[in-house]
């Protein structure tokens, strides 16, 4: 079956839905979720979103906590863009049906989070990425020009390659036509022709044995613009959540929000002392990468498998008030917030890196763009600022849209693109070949290429991985094509690319510590384990 649409979206997060929205009075949309419109990394995110609104607040103070958190890598063209034109979306949100919180005397009631001067995230008590997925999808679901394909998994986007040419990063101008797509309802590969292409898939942190992000979170796309030729970067810096609730059994892990430092939260060691001041003077307000260091260190040293996070001092009303879905979490793990320290650790969180794409969010590849955390934009440099994903996603859905619907009329539909084919096919032997590769994927990542790495680690992650690499393709080209092992080879190359690129990056910055490479900042403390 091959399907024709103006514009195909791959992902169901912020980042494609709003793009849709923006879009589809102009032309027809498909959306594509290789599950649920809800199972998207958006709906997880806890903190809340990021843009100046304070008369306390200003521009240069956002760009100035974002470039220094960012480690100096940030592209600071980019950084401007995003926080001068972050109200306007903020307000394009609420228009959207999103609901802030605010105080009694009407005014949004802002927080402050790590790495951030001055208190600027927007947030809808601790579960702002639920609010905001629910009012897109709302929004979605009324609009007339938008079809939804749940439980379709995009498995390779359509190239020259698929017209029987060879392509290649140097000698070719790439293009995008569609993708292929498994529907899993009939388990059949059906094609998405498209004039313009939005690849919006989500993160990477399925590829790690500890993850905050839903399992889905397997790097789909930019294993799929990898495997097309186009360009990947700073995959080196995955950003580990400092504060994961701490449950051997549970995976994905419970985010417990930044936020909650920002609110007055203590981090201690397993014997209830202290132990940010040896690492940071903003203490547990450090940004991201220090604090996590500071408690793998920490948990490493002692023989510890967590640390807390204590809030016990502050007024347990206003904390339940404030952290409903926390206090109710931990309450079911028989963990009272309000009387108890919560028992946290370091969980794989969010990638900087990512398709590489431009102030349009363009990618090398022609008609192809890319938004949200499959995306490289430049903004986040070595480490993201807190809270400024969201509005990352909803600004480059904007800049994507406007560019879009300037060029996509001069794009026919590409003729000639074959049919899936599967002959010589079979079913695979025994799943478990799959699901056990998955795993050993995930503790290689998790053993030699987490919070702290080595060159040592780094060769010996690689050499583990190809192994997989040639038994996964073997598998692959025999087997009938499932979500499962496409889920798999997405896993491996993503790790692939984090691999490499760490390996190619000789310093130690931000989220990517080498103890090779001693940091050259003063400020930080070296971090040897």
């Amino acid at each position: 079956m091959t399907h024709k649409y103006d514009f195909l979206v791959i992902g169901s997060g912020i980042a494609g839905m709003s793009f849709a929205l923006k879009v589809a009075e102009h032309g027809n949309v498909a959306i594509v979720t290789k599950t649920l419109l809800e199972d998207a990394n958006t709906f997880y995110a806890q903190g809340g979103i990021a843009s100046v609104s304070s008369i306390l607040d200003n521009f240069e103070k956002h760009i100035a906590d974002t470039c220094i958190a960012g480690g100096g890598l940030c592209n600071k063209e980019v950084v401007e863009k995003v926080i001068y034109e972050a109200p306007q979306q903020i307000k394009e949100l609420i228009n959207w049906g999103v609901n802030f919180d605010k105080k009694a005397d009407g005014d949004f009631d802002l927080h402050k989070e790590g790495g951030h001067s001055e208190s600027r995230i927007f947030h809808h008590k601790d579960s702002t990425g639920a609010e905001i997925q629910t009012s897109l999808i709302a929004a979605i679901q009324k609009h007339p020009n938008i079809d939804i394909f749940d439980y379709h998994f995009a498995i390779e986007i359509l190239t020259q390659h698929h017209l029987g040419e060879i392509v290649t990063r140097k000698t070719s101008n790439i293009e995008c036509y569609g993708a292929y797509v498994l529907n899993q309802k009939t388990k059949r590969i059906e094609s998405f022709l498209a004039r313009v292409t939005m690849m919006a898939t989500g993160g990477i942190g399925s590829i790690y044995q500890t993850t905050t992000n839903p399992l889905v979170a397997t790097g789909d796309g930019v294993a799929m613009v990898a495997r097309a030729k186009g360009k990947i970067k700073d995959m080196e810096f995955v950003q580990f959540h400092p504060t994961a609730f701490f449950h051997q059994h549970e995976r994905p892990s419970f985010l417990i929000t930044e936020a909650l430092r920002g609110y007055g939260g203590i981090l201690r060691t397993m014997d209830g002392k202290e132990f940010m001041q040896k690492y940071d003077k903003r203490l547990s307000l450090a940004p991201r990468d220090i604090v996590a260091r500071a408690i793998d260190t920490e948990m490493k040293n002692r023989g510890d498998d967590h640390v807390y996070l204590d809030i016990t001092h502050k007024d347990s009303e206003e904390t339940k008030k404030h952290y409903p879905a926390i206090y109710k979490k931990c309450l079911s793990h028989g963990v009272d917030i309000t009387k108890s320290y919560i028992p946290v650790a370091p969980a794989a969180h969010y990638s900087c890196g990512g398709i590489d794409v431009d102030l349009n969010a363009q990618s090398s590849i022609s008609r192809l763009y890319a938004n949200g955390e499959c995306a490289c934009t430049g903004l986040h440099g070595a480490n993201r600022l807190a809270s400024n994903s969201l509005i990352e996603a909803v600004v480059f859905a904007d800049a994507a849209a406007k560019h879009a619907l300037n060029v996509f009329k001069k794009y026919n539909f590409e003729k000639g693109i074959p049919n899936w084919n599967a002959e010589g096919t079979t079913l695979p032997e025994e799943m478990v070949l799959i699901t056990q590769t998955e795993k050993e994927v995930a503790q290689i990542m998790s053993s030699y290429v987490g919070i702290v790495r080595s060159n040592l680690r780094l060769k010996r992650a690689l050499a583990r991985l190809d192994i997989l690499f040639r038994e996964t393709e073997t598998l692959f080209q025999k087997s009938v094509v499932s979500r499962d092992i496409c889920e798999l080879r997405n896993i491996i190359k993503v790790s692939y690319e984090v691999i490499k690129q760490a390996m190619l990056r000789k310093q130690s910055i931000g989220l990517h510590y080498n103890i090779d490479y001693p940091p050259q900042c003063n400020e930080e403390k070296e971090i040897k384990q």
